[in-house]
Parts: structure tokens; C-alpha cells; sequence
């Protein structure tokens, strides 16, 4: 099958999910089966087609100070003194896991987005 009938068939999988979910079908019945299998054909097609970027920690974290109104000094607890702090919201230092586990725990912030992947 060429690219672009399978992404035909992309489209066409996400339309059905769509028309099913408007259905809220219960599980164990033939549509909430069918919509089940075709989630999981879409996020299979999706990891190989559309792989998703590696997190950049710092803008996420810059989004989540700006979010819920965290200033520097506020990260003092989980990262070390300001410089500490200064040096890891410039890029200069990265997160050690101590901190990863102190600002996961702190600011509720799932660890794998405080983990940059290379």
C-alpha cells in the first residue's frame, strides 16, 4: 500500500473514531469494540508516521511558571540557590534527577516531561 492510501485510510479511521465517539458507545458492544481497534490502528499508524517530538523541559517549565504564576525564587526548594535556578532556566545547567523528583513531587509535574530525551 503507497503513502498516500494509507494516509486515506488515516483519515477515514480518525472520521469513523469521530462518529463513533459521538455515539459514546459502551464497551463489549460492537461499536465500542470497532472504535477500540481502530484507536489502537490509529496510535500504531500515528508512532510511525507522526512521532512525537522529544519534551523540551525548560519550555515546558517556563509554561508551567507562567501557567500557575511560579517565579524563580519559587524553585529555589526543588532546584538550589538562585544561581542554581538561574543556570538551569538559561540552559546553562540541566535538571539532575534530585531536582526532576523534587520538582515532580512539588509542582506535580509527571517525570517524563521533566526528562529531556536526546
Amino acid at each position: 500500500m503507497d503513502n498516500l492510501a494509507s494516509e486515506t485510510h488515516y483519515k477515514k479511521a480518525l472520521e469513523r473514531v469521530w462518529g463513533l465517539m459521538q455515539k459514546h458507545p459502551q464497551k463489549n458492544t460492537t461499536e465500542g469494540d470497532e472504535l477500540d481497534m481502530l484507536a489502537t490502528l490509529i496510535e500504531a499508524y500515528e508512532e510511525v508516521h507522526y512521532p512525537m517530538q522529544p519534551t523540551d523541559v525548560l519550555a515546558f517549565l517556563r509554561y508551567k511558571m507562567d501557567k500557575e504564576n511560579i517565579r524563580q525564587k519559587d524553585l529555589i526548594p526543588y532546584i538550589g540557590d538562585k544561581t542554581k535556578v538561574s543556570k538551569v532556566l538559561s540552559g546553562k545547567q540541566e535538571l539532575t534527577i534530585s531536582m526532576v523528583q523534587r520538582l515532580s513531587k512539588g509542582l506535580k509535574i509527571p517525570v517524563n516531561l521533566l526528562i529531556a530525551i536526546a
